[in-house]
């Protein structure tokens, strides 16, 4: 089950925003490609390090939410930001949606420094931020409709089931990192869990409505 697009005929606005932010994704991969390990190394986010000096560290928070682990793993969050994100800004306004994906980005990695302070493993990567805009996409187009690719055919299906089943994935697959050494690297779950929960609660903070919203009609 692949998600490649949804229903955007309600949109009102150009999700600049959101297309910013796709095209910072991408040049910053490009900027890590060309550093190799060590620009990993230092713009990473890495929990002991950050611990040990956070103010000397800081910068690494926003900067490990431009960075990834390879092809993939930017296509996959590119994929999902495109989808979602410009309904999500749509809603919000422009300076609202950054605000909230930053600081659902944020959250999201200081959620997985809870579970992981001792790591010495980097953490980079925009999924975080991402979960959040899914979390609003719920509140907002609860009746929104997603286009999936299954087999050969495209089918509508409810973004409810789309972004749930990915969401229980995160939920089982968290629980089980929780346990993992510190030292082992993979995906960092549990900011996929905190970035969510974070979208859902900065919804209502910040206003974001529900629902189709009421066009007015000129006269």
């Amino acid at each position: 089950m692949f998600p490649i697009g949804d229903d955007n005929s309600s949109r009102r606005t150009v999700p600049l925003v959101t297309y910013a932010l796709i095209v910072m994704n991408v040049l910053f991969f490009f900027v890590e490609l060309s550093g190799g390990d060590a620009f990993i190394q230092k713009w990473a986010f890495v929990p002991s390090r950050f611990l040990a000096n956070p103010g000397g560290d800081i910068l690494t928070i926003f900067t490990s939410m431009f960075m990834h682990a390879g092809w993939v793993h930017l296509g996959g969050n590119m994929l999902y930001l495109w989808i979602f994100g410009d309904n999500v800004e749509d809603r919000f306004g422009h300076l609202k949606f950054i605000i909230f994906y930053l600081l659902c980005g944020i959250v999201a990695m200081f959620a997985q420094l809870a579970f992981s302070a001792g790591s010495n493993v980097p953490n980079l990567g925009a999924s975080g931020a991402i979960a959040g805009v899914l979390g609003a996409y719920i509140l907002m187009f609860p009746k929104g409709k997603v286009n999936v690719l299954m087999g050969r055919g495209v089918i509508p299906m409810s973004a409810l089931v789309v972004i749930g089943l990915w969401i229980v994935l995160q939920l089982f697959s968290g629980i089980g990192s929780i346990a993992d050494t510190a030292q082992t690297g993979g995906v960092a779950y549990m900011a996929h869990i905190g970035g969510f929960l974070a979208g859902l609660a900065l919804t209502f903070v910040l206003g974001g409505k529900r629902g189709t919203p009421q066009l007015t009609r000129q006269t």
